[in-house]
This record gives structure tokens, sequence and C-alpha cells, in this order.
């Protein structure tokens, strides 16, 4: 799975015991992005639907949340050899991210230019295109060369920047296959979920603008770009209201009024843009809100400072431990005490006062 800032790796098992405790069959993720918690829940039995506005999370989202037992594997495996054959050729990937910024060696970014064109070429149906665009994704992310957010380093390349791209089958997910769409989470109407969980951008860091190689590798659009770390020029217009401090609230209070999922799960940082108080009393009008606090390490970027364009560090760690936080919503008490108690167990972590 793909490194990524704001991923809920660690936090998983604690959201996958609150949802299995609350008897859900289905759920909603708005905000998917590597789909981590998708999958986490498919396994446990949901049946998922998997939503996000990046285009490399819907790759991820067929691969992992859409794929089903009817995918014709040896096919898929015959495909990637077919791929990883191609020679190797200077592109726009090459060209823009090993050469003007430093996120691959050429050697890798020639390979991934010449695969990509050959997805492309391939008469595929969605679901397989997704499993090949998730291939070459993660093999390109296992030889990046990258520090802090998803920023080329300057002054040398990573070790595993060496090593040769090596295409892998994405592993199937058990469980109900689901459904994946790429929509707005404040304009998608997330069907018959019985749960909704959410994990908005909670600060101003935008995933689009930080993960924007990934976006041009699945877009495959060759975009006008920026700056050091070559940004697809629509990063400067691509914003979201949860980005910003005045209109996150807003934007989040819009988004649970218009769920019609009987729960909802909230995951949030102690560090982000919302008032703790004021989360519990949004959440409040949906019924009984439990809260689990989680001791969480901070971002890579936190722990390793503060560094300019030419590799020099000018900033100084403040600390290197926040405080993530799991909000659970519904109508029935116990099983809100449930859910709470099950996540703070899964989690080892302290079960915060009612609210």
């Amino acid at each position: 799975m793909v490194k990524y800032l704001g991923s809920k790796r660690t936090l998983v098992p604690a959201i996958r015991a609150a949802v299995e405790a609350l008897g859900v069959r289905s759920a909603c993720d708005l905000f998917a992005g590597t789909t981590r918690v998708g999958q986490a829940l498919r396994r446990a039995g949901l049946r998922v639907h998997s939503n996000d506005l990046a285009t490399y999370s819907q790759a991820l989202g067929h691969a992992y949340i859409a794929a089903d037992g009817d995918v014709d594997r040896m096919r898929l495996r015959s495909l990637l050899a077919q791929l990883a054959a191609l020679p190797g050729r200077r592109g726009y990937f090459t060209e823009t991210f090993c050469e003007r910024a430093r996120f691959f060696q050429p050697h890798n970014g020639m390979r991934v230019d010449a695969i990509r064109d050959g997805i492309d070429a391939l008469a595929v149906s969605p679901v397989e295109r997704g499993l090949l665009l998730t291939s070459l994704l993660e093999a390109a992310d296992r030889v990046d060369s990258t520090s802090g957010f998803k920023l080329p380093t300057v002054k040398r390349w990573a070790p595993r920047s060496s090593t040769a791209l090596e295409l892998r089958e994405p592993v199937a997910v058990p469980g109900p296959a689901g459904v994946v769409t790429r929509a707005d989470a404040l304009e998608l109407d997330p069907g018959g979920a019985e749960c909704a969980y959410l994990d908005p951008p909670y600060n101003q860091h935008s995933y689009f603008s930080n993960y924007h190689v990934w976006e041009t590798l699945i877009r495959w659009d060759a975009p006008e770009h920026y700056g050091v770390a070559c940004k697809r020029v629509d990063c400067r217009t691509t914003k979201s209201p949860f980005n910003r401090r005045r209109e996150a609230g807003d934007a989040l209070a819009r988004l649970i009024e218009r769920l019609h999922a009987p729960w909802v799960v909230l995951s949030c940082s102690d560090e982000g843009f919302h008032d703790l108080g004021d989360l519990v009393a949004l959440l409040a009008e949906r019924g009984h809100v439990r809260t689990v606090a989680i001791p969480f390490r901070r971002y890579v970027g936190a722990q390793i400072g503060i560094f300019d364009p030419a590799g020099r560090r000018v900033g100084e760690v403040s600390h290197l431990r926040n405080t993530e936080l799991l909000f659970l919503a519904g109508p029935d008490a116990a099983l809100s005490e449930r859910a709470a108690r099950a996540a703070a167990g899964a989690m080892a972590g302290p079960l915060a006062p009612a609210a």
C-alpha cells in the first residue's frame, strides 16, 4: 500500500473494531484515500462504498473494493508480465518527475512511461484497469525518492530509488464486492449505507497538491506544472473547503446534516481546525456520542523538521505526538458505548468520558 500522509494505517484496528461492534452490514467511506479503511471493513464482511475525489483513489478502489471473484487472475498476471516486458522510453513522466524534479531515477521513470502507455493500449474492464494502474502506482511508490510532503529529495537519491521498478499483482481482498465512486463528498448520495465513515481533511494540507504525482500518473494527461516539485497547475485552483479554517466547520456540518446513515464514525486530530466540543455538539444531533482518544505519532514531515527547497533545515520540531480522536454517533446508547470500548480495546487506548 502506498505511503500516504494522513493514512489511517495504525488506526485501522480501532475503526474496524468500532464498526464491527455496531453490527452494521454496509458502510460508506466518503474520503477513501488509499482505501485502507475500506479494505479493513470489507474484510470484516461489510459491503463498502468507497468514494474520493482523487483519481488515484478511484483506481485503488477498483483494485481493492470492487474487484471480486469474477476477476480472471491468470489473465491479470499475463497482462502484468506483458507490461513489465516493455522497453523503457523517455516521456512526460521521465522528463517531469526524474529530470526536472527528482522523484524517481530516470531508469524507473522510463519504465513508468512505457507501462502507463501500455495500459492505455489494452482492452480491459474498469476493474482490470484499476488493478493494472494500482500495480504500477504501488511499484512506483516503492522506488520513489521523497521527503516530507511528497517532495523530491534534492541532495541525493533515496537508497530505494535505485531498485528496479517491479509490477506486483494487487492482493485480492476477501469480503463482499463494493461500489467505487469519484465524487465530492458534499454532493454524494451514499445510498442505503448503515454507517458513514468520515475522515475529511482537517488542516490546510491539500491531498490533491501533496499527491499530484499519483494524480498525474493515473490521469496521464501531461499537465502544465510549476515549482521545484513540478506540481500540476490545477493544484492552484483545486481547493477544498475542508482545507480552509474559516470554511471547514460549516462544510463538515453540511456534510453530517445530509447523511442518512444511522451511524457516523468520524476520525479527527486534536491538531486540526475543528473545536472538539463543537464536533461533539454537532454529532449529538444524530444521537448518542462516544469518543475514543488515541495517542498518535505525528506525520513524518513533523518529525524531520522544516526544510527549504535547497534542502537546508530552517525549522525545528516542536512535538512528536498528538491525539487522534474517533467519534461514534448513532441512535443506540448501548451500541455507541460498546463500539467505543471495542475501539479503545483494539488500540489499548484510553476511553474518553461520555459525551
